[in-house]
């Protein structure tokens, strides 16, 4: 077994004000190496412990959020951090395993046969965030996959005493698969029952770059983001990964009971899902809305739907008035709904 990184809080790539801490997880099907990285901003804890002022001592509550990315992807939003500072939150995120920061050489990116793996490092950062950092107060933003990981790991950790969620906000989450019929329920079963188990690892699809084209300084577009992190054609979707996310998808048809508020933000229209087209600046050229509108009050008992009119796939990406839009959506409803 590969010796542990170092689990302390060091200098992030984002640069002055922000760190990152690698957490070493157990062995999991691809074997020793598996790590997740916890990104936090700076300067509302101290460096390896909690604020100076207690929450008692201070009169508040401490809050925090805790960032989960999507498919494809990593944490680079730090206009997104900004927006929850403003709100009164400390801001984390964390890239899961074989994600951005957390790609390890000898290890596949972007594969895990099980979507539940990600429960060990989403349950280690919550324990962080509470217990190290001394947060009382924590909710979980997760977008497209990792709102569909986050729904999952919240209705798991439901009516526990140190549930490490008090409410959960959701970017586009990704609850069906946005495909014709014939690949959502013929494919999905030919995968299930025979690529997966024969070639877990067998590449069955891939993404469409156009959607990332458009996002990219490099192409033209606003953000800047690794692209060896975050490639505009993904690193192919494998077979076992697919099966583990279409059970996930029946998971949710059949209903989950997350107890906790929740808050899903959708654009207010979809666009092709592949190739380039004139409405990918405002659609979500990605995934279905229709789709989240429909498996949203599946989720629990207490669920919020906002549409965002003009907003992109990532909400928090999408151009203005749409960006502000959201992220004065989310404010709005944490200030109304998180005691």
């Amino acid at each position: 077994m590969a010796a542990p990184e170092r689990e302390s809080w060091q200098p992030d790539v984002l640069g002055a004000g922000w760190q990152a801490r690698t957490l070493t997880l157990t062995p999991d099907e691809q074997g020793d190496g598996a790590v997740a990285t916890l990104v936090r901003r700076a300067g509302s804890v101290l460096p390896d412990g909690p604020s100076d002022a207690a929450p008692e001592q201070a009169g508040v509550r401490r809050r925090a959020v805790l960032y989960v990315h999507g498919y494809v992807d990593y944490f680079f939003q730090t206009h997104l951090a900004d927006a929850w500072a403003e709100a009164g939150y400390d801001f984390y995120a964390i890239d899961l395993r074989d994600h951005g920061r957390s790609i390890r050489e000898g290890r596949l990116a972007n594969y895990t046969p099980r979507l539940a793996a990600f429960t060990e490092e989403l349950d280690r950062a919550a324990r962080i965030l509470r217990e190290e950092d001394g947060h009382d107060v924590v909710v979980v933003n997760g977008h497209s996959t990792g709102g569909l990981v986050a729904a999952l790991w919240a209705d798991g950790r439901r009516g526990r005493a140190d549930r490490p969620m008090d409410a959960l906000v959701l970017n586009s989450p990704w609850l069906d698969l946005n495909r014709p019929w014939f690949d959502r329920v013929v494919t999905t079963h030919l995968v299930d029952l025979v690529v997966a188990r024969v070639a877990p690892t067998a590449v069955v699809g891939s993404l469409s770059p156009a959607y990332g084209q458009w996002l990219a300084h490099e192409e033209g577009g606003a953000w800047q983001y690794d692209l060896t992190w975050k490639p505009h054609e993904g690193f192919g979707a494998r077979a076992a990964w697919l099966r583990s996310v279409r059970r996930a998808h029946a998971t949710v048809a059949r209903g989950l009971d997350v107890d906790v508020p929740v808050l899903v933000c959708t654009s207010d229209a979809s666009g092709p899902a592949k190739g380039v087209h004139d409405a990918l600046d405002r659609t979500d050229s990605v995934l279905a809305v229709e789709h989240m509108w429909q498996r949203a009050p599946r989720l629990g008992a207490d669920v919020t739907v906002v549409r965002v009119p003009g907003g992109v796939h990532d909400l928090a990406l999408s151009p203005e008035p749409a960006r502000t839009a959201y992220l004065e959506a989310v404010r709005d409803w944490v200030q109304r709904r998180v005691p």
